[in-house]
């Protein structure tokens, strides 16, 4: 069915149900990154692929709302249809509320649709608001409009959950639980909804492949005071995954009678995160609901010893995987044989070849030349380049191990290049340097620093649109929040024990793109009369091209850094390679 198809369909359901217009964002019921097939209504209804957006449908136009990120992408992919697209934070660009104002402002009593089993209960409570004030607009939420018209639409997934063993998770359930309910204790909060699937699947030690690159299975966890209850799918459950759960106290329902089990919660109360809980039920519950951020959020982003000695040996193998695939490219005899898809598969196929791993953390970004300059460019057959001899291949790709998740982006000179791009990618190594080599004070947020890796191109006259860095998980999410460097202010402190991405880049449209990325391990620095001051250590190993460096640019403090970086790649990476291996990284670490 082609997209004029889809809407013509949607559009016919709309005026049955007496609907002017449609929300499809890009979420689940359980507001993830990334959704199972299931979920993708606003990928299926527009075309556009990209993992953030919103579609918008009235009865006469149509128009999608994403990112920077995705300027260029969702540009390309909404060329032949009818959806208008908006770009957000850009001036001149509407809010949702703004457009259906001006779109709906002849129609008498307009209503909106949005499915709020896939809201969350912030967006939808922020979005009945300004759509009342663009001339009194109502919002119903008790339509799923894709069950009608998505004819062949995907089942939820049924894939079987797999334990994560103590020896990689470092604590059990029933200690997680036992922190949880503490910590709810302190809220005043007797009990909690966990939507969110990272949560559920690092709480309960489990995890499974119902997402894409990441690895979580479709439920809810239901905890009171004094009992726990998972609301899954029972076919996905094995029978050791059944007496696991039954050993750790945690009871089984249907995935399907979640809403019955919150009309008969029997606490006093219960803490539902307004981003988290989809705005359906929200509005089932009868007890006093406590607003609050998920206390698990939190936990999870600060590793224990085990995790972070798994995060080492993960970093490890994949910085030998990164190693063997750099020097396969850079001694090519002939680069113009291999396209941005073939460097792809090699890359993951080198992946796949070590011990504990499990699947990619995100598709792989290689963008050669303008390509590069598509900050979320993804190759496919139809759009995949053949490399030449020169110029600048943006490469940011990681994995799933069982013991951690990687993530990292390195921009690789393929032959000579120009001033242009030598100044451009040291202005970026120099960002990245300046926050790897930071010292704070604890308490400090992530967006506190995130100037570091700015300050270089900001006195050029040069910016980005995304953030400089996330959070990872430990096999769990690649993008892992609160805590991130980034422009807007986000209050979420930094402690010891969080792991994030430093990334500043640089995207010259048409031309190239340039992207420097290391995992960070947050660790104590030292305590003085101040106070106590954390700091950065480098998860990833894997060597910095020197190639394109305007070494004249860099400070003697940076070229110390890097250098030190350099060794210490060369110092843990050395033991796994072979003979012609350790000689190639010998001279990609050498000093400068």
């Amino acid at each position: 069915m082609m997209i004029s198809e889809r809407l013509t369909a949607l559009r016919e359901l709309m005026r049955r149900e007496h609907l002017s217009a449609f929300i499809f964002p890009s979420t689940d019921p359980h507001q993830g990154e990334y959704v199972p097939d299931h979920w993708k209504g606003r990928e299926w209804i527009s075309g556009f692929d990209g993992s953030a957006g919103t579609a918008v449908v009235t009865l006469h136009s149509a128009a999608l709302w994403t990112d920077s990120r995705y300027f260029i992408a969702a540009a390309d992919q909404l060329k032949d249809t009818e959806f208008q697209l908006m770009k957000l934070k850009m001036p001149g660009t509407p809010t949702i509320a703004e457009w259906l104002g001006q779109e709906l402002k002849t129609i008498q009593s307009p209503e909106v649709g949005i499915d709020g089993m896939v809201s969350s209960t912030r967006d939808v409570r922020d979005l009945i608001q300004e759509l009342r004030q663009q001339g009194g607009l109502t919002l119903r939420t008790n339509l799923d409009p894709l069950n009608q018209i998505w004819q062949d639409r995907p089942a939820i997934p049924e894939n079987k959950i797999e334990l994560q063993p103590l020896e990689y998770a470092g604590e059990t359930a029933h200690e997680k639980l036992a922190r949880v309910r503490k910590a709810l204790r302190c809220q005043h909060a007797n009990g909690m909804l966990m939507a969110s699937l990272d949560d559920i699947a690092w709480t309960l030690n489990l995890r499974g492949t119902d997402v894409h690159c990441t690895p979580l299975f479709v439920a809810y966890l239901l905890v009171s005071s004094v009992e726990a209850t998972l609301y899954v799918n029972p076919v996905k459950l094995t029978d050791e995954v059944k007496a696991y759960l039954a050993a750790e106290g945690v009871m089984i329902r249907g995935y399907e009678e979640i809403a019955d089990g919150l009309k008969h919660y029997f606490e006093y109360n219960i803490l539902m995160d307004p981003d988290e809980v989809n705005y359906t039920l929200s509005q089932v519950v009868t007890r006093k609901i406590i607003e609050a951020e998920s206390p698990v959020k939190r936990m999870k982003t600060r590793k224990n010893d085990v995790e972070i000695e798994g995060y080492h040996k993960a970093m490890l193998r994949d910085g030998v995987a990164m190693v063997k695939f750099l020097k396969w490219l850079t001694e090519h005899p002939d680069v113009t044989q291999l396209t941005e898809l073939t460097i792809d598969e090699k890359l993951t196929a080198l992946r796949a070849e070590q011990p504990l791993y499990r699947d990619l953390s995100f598709d792989t970004i290689a963008g050669y030349a303008a390509h590069g300059a598509i900050v979320h460019y993804e190759a496919t057959p139809a759009t995949a380049i053949h490399l030449k001899p020169e110029g600048l291949l943006l490469l940011d790709s990681g994995a799933q191990y069982q013991d951690g998740t990687t993530d990292i982006t390195r921009t690789i000179a393929l032959g000579p290049v120009t001033d242009e791009e030598k100044k451009i990618y040291t202005l970026v190594l120099k960002g990245h340097i300046a926050l790897s080599r930071a010292i704070f004070p604890e308490g400090t947020s992530g967006t506190q620093l995130d100037v570091l890796a700015r300050q270089y191109m900001w006195r050029e006259g040069m910016n980005y649109l995304h953030g400089t860095g996330h959070g990872v998980g430990s096999y769990l999410n690649v993008h892992e929040g609160p805590h991130q460097f980034r422009m807007e202010w986000k209050p979420a402190p930094l402690v010891a024990g969080m792991t994030i991405t430093d990334e500043p880049g640089l995207y010259l449209e048409g031309k190239f793109g340039v992207r420097v990325e290391n995992t960070l391990l947050v660790v104590p620095a030292m305590e003085t009369a101040f106070g106590r001051y954390l700091q950065f250590e480098p998860l990833t190993l894997c060597p910095i091209d020197k190639r394109p460096i305007m070494v004249e640019m860099l400070t003697d403090e940076e070229r110390r850094w890097l250098n030190d970086y350099h060794a210490l790649v060369y110092q843990r990476l050395s033991p796994c390679l072979n003979d012609e291996e350790n000689e190639w990284l010998r001279a990609q670490t050498s000093k400068i």
